[in-house]
């Protein structure tokens, strides 16, 4: 017995799928109820040509060639020619002595053929592991795909083998895969030629399943396809939103892992792109994907955060919230706008409650915006010295002690954040160091267009450690990421411009005493100082401080945290003229001007108090302040002056720049020249009673000239709506007669006096306010001690009596009403001669005292958080 087993008989009847291609020729048999032909009789080694033979046998010739063809085979009588520079492109060519009818039923075969092989080329060779995770999983469907096409293929060779198949019946057979195949072998030779992976592959399967919507069983195909290719990407989309990792061995997932930059970068690196940069998207996106690839890119952002500060956290996961397919109900976003609503929640609470990003920020603003600066006036009252010296020679170890000795000693040690701040000294002033970042958006022309600085050798032997003295913050992981070094640069930028008005403020009240005070320069350098203190405090940073404050309480994620914390630090320089130059110059000129006077006065000060120093040296300081003053007034009156067109201009473009010019200057600079303005005029003479009060209406075409805002009167701007008192300034006694000599010569007015009772300050202020706004009030004397109100003007009492108690709720009893006649205009000019020409003292001391309300130097002063 034969051991070899014996050869099936398929490998037979079908040589080419063995490879066994030269098969021996055998006798046709022509037993009785055979058919008339035998395949075997017909060997390809036969030198006849298909056309030699009737038009039947040609048939079944042919349909045995046909399907060897559909499997990418050759026959007989159809050979295969590969096209070159394309790899899985076939041409099929058929012997053209066929009958003519069937070689046109044969070819309109051959495109199936030919998909067929195109597909299965693909199918080979993205099935290697450089070819993508997409890409092995379209193959593997794709491979699924041709498995049933070949079991229909052999299916139709047993039909064949019956004798049931004809060409026209192979032909009819063939049309379901026909369109199929043919929608596939586009998608696989775009993806083949143009090398696609990834989320590319995806776009091209989804753009081609739209192409065919008219035929629902290609498109249900296609769609089906995208589903299979698509389990891969969806597992590590799934694990990026769930957990926080990528696990892309081939780099086929949209988003980048840039590994180089690390969290410290943040608190090092002033340019660091960390957080924007770290996990970035890349260019191919899948188009299902493209609606929330920054939701799902944050989602992951926010996990890393989170595992990064020892946090381990996961999504927690169910049947319906698995990433398996992209259906059309569209679920999986629903379950990716679910992970991100987690992640976001739990690291706004962990940054929020566990890290403490609200007392952060606090701290922040005490030490940085001067919140509460009393350990401030501490620091710079212990390192006057220190700080007076050149930058270069400053020990910073020594204002580190000095720094934390102050922190100490103040309010500031109840702080647990006071450890975390530190000092440091520029080496160029703050106005070069503005011009060196780049990315502050300045709304001045380039840097090209810009007037050049002054000589920078002389600005390094002028600038001190008062110019360059700054804090610096120790930022912790996570926060870091709220206040990278970029913003903590903002808050620097911020504290060196406070803490030199600070200075400024410091050294130019100084010269507050008895006898200086006297000094018109002297109070208008204590005006504009503080007024500018007072602009960038309360103007500026309390109400920016307070609306990012309230935001912060409604936000839902990190990134917003950021986006409303860069926001206002941005809005913050801007408004501080941090971002204007030109601006900003002008200031820093009258802040050194300022310096420059209270520095030659303080030369001064020992002869004034100590006269055997006096007598000695009695010429010289008499020459020295008389050259000295004129020069500083004109000086610092010339630059004020120059301030005004440029806030002018710009006030339309940036109105913050309208609040700044009515803290410095007073609103009456900017009046329009068809503004009819209503000033009233209170005259106080020497002994402080009030001589009298009148309304004057001015057409201001221009701002005052400030050379002429030097006088003996004291008056409050009523403009439009506005009924408060908004600035006090002193106008020369000429303007006010001229104004008030347009009025007429003589009015009957009333004098009404009232008993009112009051109980304190603030009773009389509201008493007085309140009765100074009624129409036909001309003046307004209120005696808290007497209970008394005297009211001048015409008015009615009943309703005067009515609308104080509306207004402050207090009872009225009138005492004595009597009518006279008001002093004509030249009356009033007569008088002129009684009042003295300087400002009463009780003034000064008013306006000196009103300086302190919130003042540093104050351990009770006022505070607004």
């Amino acid at each position: 017995m034969d051991p070899t087993p014996g050869t099936p008989r398929w490998n037979l009847d079908r040589p080419f799928l063995t490879g066994r291609f030269h098969q021996e020729i055998k006798a046709p048999a022509q037993a009785a109820g055979s058919r008339l032909f035998s395949m075997e009789s017909f060997s390809r080694g036969s030198d006849n040509v298909i056309g030699s033979y009737p038009v039947s046998v040609q048939e079944l010739l042919v349909i045995d060639d046909l399907l060897s063809a559909l499997v990418g085979i050759e026959g007989r009588y159809i050979s295969i020619k590969r096209v070159r520079g394309k790899a899985g492109h076939v041409i099929f060519h058929i012997d053209p002595s066929m009958d003519l009818a069937l070689q046109e039923l044969t070819e309109r075969i051959f495109p199936l053929c030919q998909n067929y092989v195109l597909i299965n080329h693909f199918v080979e060779s993205k099935s290697h592991f450089r070819s993508g995770l997409v890409n092995h999983a379209f193959a593997a469907a794709l491979r699924a795909l041709l498995l049933d096409y070949q079991a229909m293929v052999a299916q139709l060779e047993h039909q064949f083998l019956l004798g049931r198949l004809s060409v026209q019946g192979l032909w009819f057979f063939c049309q379901p895969m026909m369109g199929s195949l043919h929608a596939l072998s586009i998608v696989v030779e775009k993806a083949s030629s143009n090398n696609f992976s990834g989320a590319t592959t995806l776009n091209l399967l989804q753009s081609q399943a739209k192409a065919m919507a008219g035929d629902n069983a290609v498109r249900s195909l296609l769609e089906k396809m995208t589903q299979r290719a698509s389990s891969a990407y969806l597992a590590i989309l799934e694990r990026w939103v769930y957990e926080g990792v990528i696990d892309d061995p081939y780099g086929e997932f949209f988003i980048a892992e840039n590994k180089s930059l690390q969290k410290e970068s943040l608190t090092q690196d002033y340019d660091t792109k960390y957080w924007v940069q770290r996990y970035s998207l890349k260019d191919g996106i899948p188009s299902f994907l493209v609606s929330v690839a920054g939701i799902i890119l944050t989602t992951g952002k926010y996990l890393n955060v989170m595992r990064e500060c020892g946090h381990n956290v996961q999504v927690p996961l169910s049947e319906n919230s698995k990433l398996t397919s992209i259906e059309s109900n569209h679920h999986y976003l629903e379950c990716i706008k679910s992970a991100y609503d987690f992640a976001s929640g739990e690291l706004l609470n962990l940054i929020k409650h566990k890290y403490d990003l609200i007392g952060k920020l606090r701290s922040m603003k005490r030490y940085f915006l001067l919140d509460q600066g009393d350990y401030l006036v501490h620091f710079m009252d212990i390192s006057r010295d220190e700080l007076a010296k050149r930058p270069e020679e400053i020990s910073v170890e020594k204002l580190q002690s000095l720094l934390d000795l102050a922190l100490r000693s103040t309010a500031a040690a109840s702080d647990p954040c006071h450890e975390e701040l530190t000092c440091c000294v520029e080496r160029v002033s703050l106005l070069k160091r503005l011009s060196t970042l780049k990315d502050l958006d300045s709304t001045e022309p380039s840097e090209g267009n810009r007037p050049a600085d002054s000589d920078p050798q002389s600005e390094l032997l002028s600038i001190t450690g008062l110019e360059t003295f700054c804090l610096s913050y120790k930022v912790q992981w996570p926060l870091s990421l709220i206040i990278p070094r970029k913003a903590l640069t903002k808050y620097q930028l911020i504290f060196r411009l406070l803490f030199h008005c600070k200075h400024g403020f410091r050294a130019i009240n100084i010269l507050g005493t008895a006898i200086l005070r006297s000094s018109i320069l002297c109070r208008s350098m204590i005006k504009f100082v503080n007024s500018l203190l007072h602009y960038l405090t309360f103007e500026v940073l309390e109400p920016n401080w307070h609306l990012m404050h309230d935001r912060l309480q409604t936000v839902k994620s990190v990134d917003e945290v950021i986006q409303f914390h860069d926001f206002f630090l941005q809005k913050c320089l801007k408004e501080c003229l941090l971002l204007l130059p030109q601006v900003f110059k002008k200031i820093e000129k009258l802040k050194s001007v300022c310096l420059q006077y209270a520095a030659s006065i303080q030369l001064l000060v020992p002869s004034m108090y100590m006269p055997e120093v006096a007598s000695t040296n009695d010429g010289a300081g008499s020459f020295g302040l008389g050259r000295s003053k004129p020069k500083f007034e004109k000086e610092f009156n010339d630059e004020l002056q120059s301030l005004v067109p440029i806030l002018s201009s710009s006030s339309q473009a940036e109105p913050y720049l309208t609040h700044l010019a009515q803290c410095i200057l007073g609103s009456y600079w900017f009046l329009s020249d068809s503004l009819l303005c209503v000033l009233p005029l209170s005259v106080v003479n020497d002994e402080g009673g009030e001589w009298g009060r009148w309304n004057a209406e001015l057409t201001v075409g221009k701002p005052f000239d400030f050379h002429h805002l030097i006088g003996r009167w004291k008056f409050f701007v009523e403009m439009d709506r506005w009924h408060k008192l908004i600035n006090q300034v002193w106008i020369p006694s000429h303007l006010i007669y001229d104004m008030s000599e347009s009025k007429s010569s003589s009015k009957k007015e009333t004098v009404l006096e009232l008993k009112v009772y009051m109980h304190c300050k603030a009773c009389e202020r509201s008493v007085c306010n309140t009765l100074g706004k009624l129409e036909g009030v001309e003046a307004v004397k209120v005696d808290m001690n007497s209970h008394r109100a005297i009211i001048t003007g015409e008015v009615d009492p009943e309703k005067v009596v009515k609308k104080l108690k509306k207004k402050t709720g207090k009872r009225a009893e009138i005492i004595t009403k009597k009518n006279e006649m008001a002093p004509a205009a030249g009356e009033r000019s007569s008088n002129r001669s009684e009042a003295s020409a300087v400002i009463p003292d009780h003034f000064d001391q008013t306006l000196v005292a009103g300086l302190s309300l919130f003042s540093d130097e104050n351990p009770n002063a006022c505070s607004i958080t």
